[in-house]
């Protein structure tokens, strides 16, 4: 018997708290963008439809960690895991094949919300790395080029600051932050596994 559940029904309700708060942050930085500083730089659906665009189907999974998953995520990731659920969108193209997944997650850089969208592709390694939301001052977020480096980094990379990614002054707990929810990603899917091929 497996330790997950897993539901790929595009309707599953209600939405997992990490996800619900990705929704919830969007939305409210949208209708208000200067409420504490919140930047909305992109929707989680204009994120997906620039990570996996048409004609990739992407298909939404929800997956319920066991105690023994979570702890060996939060081990693996050495970077806490707030939530047991986990939502995720793996892309396909109209030949079936896996294209790469998609996650949402949402945290806390100084005592504002970031919110990131990892992809990560069929080898396992980061496709992408994407902010999509910002709570903190902007000059605290880094340059495009440092999430650039991240890409194609695995999990046996050692995804640290100062170690396989470089410091960035003014943007050391950003950075930091970043890491860990790459880090936590790349668990959680190793943990998981690909999604299953989708037919034609």
């Amino acid at each position: 018997m497996s330790l997950s559940h897993i539901s790929s029904d595009p309707g599953v309700r209600p939405y997992p708290r990490r996800f619900r708060w990705a929704r919830a942050f969007l939305a409210l930085a949208a209708l208000l963008p200067g409420a504490a500083g919140a930047a909305v730089f992109e929707t989680q659906e204009q994120a997906l439809a620039r990570a996996f665009p048409p004609p990739a189907r992407v298909v939404r999974s929800t997956s319920f960690l066991s105690e023994e998953q979570h702890e060996a995520v939060r081990k693996t990731a050495q970077a806490p895991v707030d939530s047991a659920v986990v939502t995720r969108y793996a892309a396909f193209g109209t030949d079936g094949a896996h294209l790469g997944t998609a996650y949402f997650d949402v945290h806390i850089v100084r005592t504002a919300r970031e919110v990131l969208m990892v992809v990560v592709a069929p080898d396992q390694g980061v496709r992408s790395v994407d902010v999509l939301a910002f709570g903190e001052p902007q000059d605290y977020l880094p340059r495009g080029g440092w999430l650039k480096r991240v890409e194609g980094k695995k999990q046996e990379d050692g995804l640290f600051v100062g170690r396989a990614l470089a410091h960035v002054t003014g943007a050391t707990l950003t950075t930091r932050a970043i890491a860990a929810a790459v880090r936590r990603v790349l668990a959680i899917h190793s943990l998981l596994g690909d999604p299953a091929p989708q037919g034609k």
